[in-house]
């Protein structure tokens, strides 16, 4: 936040642009720290699998709802400091802000029902997969907002659903913040419903090479 906001400019769409980041990592962490984390929940739990009443998909959800609190707490620890630097940190829209972020974390936590699948059934295809989401960082909106894009750009860059969640977040905390065309709740909603469908469905479907019974 520091470093950004020294070398560029100090507001972005009419924001501040420190907590403009802030927002931004915050959300997209969300997503991607309960995705990864929750993929590793079965092969790291392996001797708890030898219960028969714990199963796989039960590590992987524990993990998820763990996660997704320890970013609640940083995200609270982040803007707390930010205040103390005289940012006004109180969202506009603190239900929308939730719906966001709520969102993007069981999004990431049906990516994780589906990646922990695919590292227990093939970790080198699971270890592929896990760095896309460095490049994935920089299209996702994070750095910038879809405003400053090209239209042209913008269209194929709002196809992926995190800039969906991150612009909805922003747009709860900034009163003024400018949404861009095309930015949408229910498009979030949707792939997050299919991640979750798809994580389950998997789970389900091989539990039994999953658990160790």
């Amino acid at each position: 936040m520091v470093l950004f906001s020294t070398i560029r400019e100090r507001n972005v769409s009419g924001v501040e642009f420190a907590l403009f980041l802030a927002i931004g990592v915050m959300g997209f962490k969300q997503f991607t720290g309960t995705a990864l984390r929750s993929a590793q929940a079965v092969s790291a739990n392996t001797a708890l699998l030898a219960y028969r009443q714990v199963l796989p998909v039960d590590t992987v959800l524990v993990r998820a709802v763990v996660e997704g609190l320890l970013l609640a707490f940083v995200t609270f620890v982040l803007l707390t400091g930010a205040s103390l630097f005289g940012f006004h940190v109180l969202p506009d829209d603190p239900l929308k802000l939730i719906e966001a972020y709520g969102m993007l974390w069981l999004m990431g936590a049906g990516l994780g029902l589906i990646l922990s699948v695919v590292n227990t059934l093939s970790p080198e295809v699971g270890k592929v997969v896990g760095l896309a989401f460095t490049p994935l960082y920089f299209l996702s909106g994070v750095l910038f907002s879809p405003v400053n894009i090209p239209p042209k750009f913008r269209e194929v860059l709002l196809y992926n659903p995190i800039v969906h969640g991150l612009e909805l977040a922003r747009s709860a905390f900034f009163p003024g913040y400018h949404l861009v065309e095309g930015v949408s709740a229910g498009y979030l909603a949707w792939w997050t419903a299919g991640a979750l469908l798809t994580g389950l469905v998997l789970q389900r479907r091989f539990e039994d090479r999953l658990g160790v019974r």
